[in-house]
């Protein structure tokens, strides 16, 4: 096994990302989200262990947004098993996350859990579950990453509730061929109270740990098999970062899940966890600064599944 000063690269990925020209934009279809400094930086690494290194602001909470899409999927799995495929693929889409095109000729099926449509339908599955998806997501995260703190931003999710008529239209399409169970006003609340939770870097570094343990939470208990362990990473790899994830397993190599707060987890299976956030984000919403950390964290080390 490979030794690695986890916190001096993370502090020369740092100065190294420092000087990039480019940052990106914040995400200004969100209101709540617009005003955020897109040259902001942080970043955490979590070993199996429990250990976490940091840089930068990597202790400070960030609107987490479709990373909370892994921990939706993973509870449903633990939870219902393999049934869930029946109701979403697991290949990448080709389009933007919240586009309408392929469901249509593809009869309400969603490529992929990471994409809107695919959330929607794993939040509509865990609802079905639990009674409260978004409590049940809360729950874990705080468990996993040792955090009784964490919590919704209501601002942020009532701000995602009055702009987010393409995910109306997404649900109530999907419902159209019976692919939702609940009434979409209840879906919705549930599915952006979810993408609202506030984490930092460490916190997210810690709560998705047990995808490096193959399945095995923070106290020792098992939430999935390793064959199912195996699966979420594959679709991260495949899916994690909207229409980019080629780009993304071409330089990183690793599994990752990216959400429009600028934050993007990636696991080093049987090492650890990262977490990397900025919010200036590219044009398929992507943090351009947390790409390119990414990227050199992997060079760096020489730790990917490749």
């Amino acid at each position: 096994m490979v030794n690695v000063d986890f916190q001096a690269v993370l502090e020369q990925i740092a100065d190294e990302v420092g000087a990039l020209p480019g940052r990106g934009r914040s995400a200004d279809y969100i209101p709540a989200l617009a005003g955020v400094d897109p040259h902001r930086f942080g970043m955490a690494f979590a070993d199996v262990d429990g250990q976490v290194h940091g840089v930068g602001e990597w202790q400070v909470p960030f609107s987490v947004q479709s990373i909370t899409k892994v921990f939706s999927l993973a509870l449903v799995l633990a939870k219902d098993g393999a049934g869930l495929w029946e109701s979403v693929g697991r290949e990448p889409s080709g389009n933007p996350f919240n586009s309408l095109v392929q469901l249509e000729y593809e009869n309400g099926i969603p490529r992929n859990p990471f994409i809107n449509a695919g959330a929607l339908v794993v939040t509509d599955r865990l609802q079905s579950l639990t009674g409260d998806a978004g409590e049940e997501v809360l729950a874990f995260l705080r468990a996993e990453s040792g955090n009784p703190e964490l919590g919704f931003d209501l601002e942020v999710a009532a701000s995602e509730t009055a702009h987010g008529d393409r995910n109306a239209a997404l649900a109530h399409f999907m419902a159209s061929y019976g692919n939702i169970r609940h009434p979409v006003p209840t879906l919705l609340a549930n599915y952006f109270r979810q993408c609202s939770i506030e984490m930092s870097c460490a916190d997210l570094a810690l709560a998705a740990g047990f995808l490096a343990r193959h399945g095995v939470r923070a106290d020792g208990s098992r939430l999935l098999t390793r064959s199912e362990a195996k699966q979420i990473n594959a679709v991260m790899m495949t899916c994690g970062t909207y229409d980019a994830a080629g780009e993304f397993a071409y330089r990183v190599g690793l599994p990752g899940k990216s959400g429009v707060g600028g934050g993007i987890v990636a696991v080093v299976p049987g090492r650890g966890t990262l977490c990397v956030w900025s919010p200036g984000l590219d044009e398929r919403g992507n943090s351009v600064a947390g790409v390119a950390a990414l990227d050199r964290f992997t060079t760096l080390t020489g730790l990917s599944v490749f």
